[in-house]
């Protein structure tokens, strides 16, 4: 999963991408501070990969990675080349989905680039810049459709669909928020659209919000209605907080977050919303040699689940012999799940599960 974090310059994203990541990117109270995307590449954190280390005492522990990728702030004009608008847009584009970090706390010593704290209008500023880009490629497409039409007619629900959602976009409005079918998304899957990727909105709040009470801070509940209408999910979040306890031991990280009444920290939510939106799930792979998590997309069949693991896998598949990670546990050990007659063996057409202990049969 590759997570693009944007936002306009001096919001605090670069902030936090340090804190969830470590990965040292440069931050200072001036816009532009991040020019190349920096990158950095996190474990996704699993209860059940630990439980199955202690069982196998692997010889090689691989979780599951996430990638962040913090993207040049953006400023009115990118999508006409304004600031580092091509660059943004071309970076941007290869991202799974947004992680848009909004400035939600008030703080005279930091610069905003607009003078004030709004977060509406700073969503729209992001907003219009893709959908913007994203019209000029609709356009495109709708000519290329229509000229094609004159020799095959079925093409004109295409012509259809895409004049609509073109008007949706020049109403200023993300595809995101335009209702769309199964096939009329087949129509665009040559067509990759910036504001049609899945957003976090990330609403950076003070430490005092989440001491007090997050709820009272008008600007997280404007970000919160934002988003409830376009269907994006909303992470409250504090950049401080998460620098703060980088460097802290687990034990003390625990007991911080318990203190301001967060279970996990900012890190291990981004996460979860993430494969949330991307419909994802993790399905296991456990022996002395190796215990390993592998991301999958929900639905996904077992042969198309053992070419993550290599493509021979795929092509030459037998069967798949699948435990549920909660039977293993409470057998204790693959042997006595097998005599309890817990271990299936699973066909070509079986849609593997979140947490699926899965050992793949194959012959090329």
């Amino acid at each position: 999963m590759k997570l693009g974090m944007v936002g306009l310059p001096n919001v605090g994203k670069s902030t936090l991408f340090n804190a969830l990541t470590n990965a040292g990117a440069e931050s200072a109270n001036y816009p532009f501070c991040t020019i190349e995307p920096n990158v950095g590449i996190v474990s996704v954190p699993d209860e059940r990969l630990e439980k199955l280390r202690e069982m196998y005492n692997p010889v090689k522990f691989t979780p599951a990675t996430l990638e962040f990728v913090d993207i040049a702030g953006l400023v009115k004009g990118a999508s006409k080349g304004e600031g580092l608008g091509n660059k943004f847009l071309a970076n941007i584009r290869e991202v799974d989905a947004i992680v848009h970090v909004i400035r939600c706390f008030e703080d005279d010593n930091i610069v905003h680039v607009d003078g004030s704290i709004n977060p509406a209008r700073d969503i729209e500023t992001i907003d219009l810049e893709l959908v913007f880009s994203d019209a000029e490629l609709v356009t495109r497409k709708l000519d290329r459709t229509k000229k094609a039409m004159k020799g095959d007619k079925s093409l004109a629900s295409a012509v259809d669909f895409l004049e609509k959602l073109l008007a949706h976009l020049e109403e200023g409005k993300p595809a995101r928020s335009y209702p769309m079918t199964d096939e009329e998304l087949a129509i665009l899957k040559e067509t990759p659209l910036l504001s049609l990727k899945p957003v976090i909105y990330a609403a950076n709040m003070s430490e005092d919000d989440f001491i007090n009470n997050i709820d009272t801070n008008p600007h997280y509940q404007t970000v919160c209605e934002i988003a409830e209408k376009e269907g994006s999910a909303v992470l409250p979040i504090c950049a401080q907080i998460e620098a703060e306890i980088g460097d802290m031991s687990d034990e003390d990280k625990a007991m911080f977050l318990s203190e301001l009444g967060l279970e996990i920290s900012g890190l291990n939510r981004i996460i979860k919303e993430g494969y949330a939106l991307l419909g994802l799930i993790s399905y296991l792979t456990a022996g002395q040699p190796e215990v390993r998590a592998w991301t999958i997309t929900k639905g996904t069949k077992a042969p198309q689940a053992a070419g993550k693991i290599h493509t021979d896998f795929e092509k030459g598949f037998i069967r798949a012999e699948v435990v549920s990670f909660d039977d293993l546990m409470n057998c204790g050990s693959m042997t006595a799940a097998k005599e309890k007659g817990l271990v299936r063996l699973e066909g070509k057409e079986y849609v593997m599960q979140d947490g699926d202990i899965v050992l793949f049969r194959f012959n090329v």
